[in-house]
């Protein structure tokens, strides 16, 4: 009997990094199935609370439903003790969630990034509910290992908003020239203490140099 991930098609790159004074997740777009394209216009970053964002890579529909879970169980947790849940905790839920189901698991990897009352920070959560904390970088996703390349020699602790976003940015079209999974357009989620901040593809291009 074939082993049932075989036929669970999926290909992606996510990344997320932590700078001064927040986070940074960022993805591309491309859906496959196999080596058909399925989709140019994937979602594939989700604010599933106030100051918490998490990026999914895997099968679509179980990263779909993983989304809508987490944000009502983040909303439940806010009306009934009146404080946003933290991220490490969203990441614990999380990783209890996908552990309780792993005779019949999610096909996803997951990271969760974002700002609460302890800082900033990012949590990589894999299929069986293993949930790392992640102090600087991190990558999810077939064409991650071509983003690490980039993400290690480049990131600074100390890298301010504009800098980090950019840096996300060259990581995720560096995967995109030699990851066939990868592809079409981009991404991009801003984190800091005053804003969740969505930002447009066309922002996330270099801009000229005024003279």
């Amino acid at each position: 009997m074939p082993d049932i991930s075989d036929a669970i098609y999926k290909g992606t790159t996510t990344v997320g990094l932590v700078f001064k004074d927040g986070v940074v997740l960022a993805t591309e777009k491309r859906a496959t199935m196999g080596t058909m394209i399925a989709s140019k216009k994937a979602k594939k970053v989700y604010q599933i609370a106030d100051r918490i964002g998490m990026t999914t890579a895997g099968g679509v529909g179980d990263a779909q439903q993983l989304a809508r879970v987490m944000r009502v169980e983040c909303n439940l947790f806010e009306i009934r003790r009146s404080k946003p849940m933290t991220v490490a905790a969203v990441s614990t839920l999380l990783s209890n969630y996908l552990h309780q189901n792993r005779f019949a698991p999610y096909y996803v990897q997951l990271m969760v990034g974002g700002i609460d009352e302890t800082g900033s920070s990012i949590y990589s959560v894999d299929a069986l509910g293993g949930a790392s904390r992640e102090e600087e970088i991190v990558a999810t996703g077939s064409g991650s290992p071509f983003a690490y390349g980039l993400l290690e020699d480049q990131y600074r602790p100390d890298m301010d908003e504009k800098e980090a976003m950019d840096l996300a940015v060259r990581s995720l079209k560096t995967a995109m020239r030699r990851d066939s999974a990868s592809g079409e357009g981009i991404s991009v989620v801003v984190i800091t203490k005053d804003k969740y901040e969505e930002i447009s593809e066309n922002s996330t291009e270099p801009q000229a140099a005024e003279t």
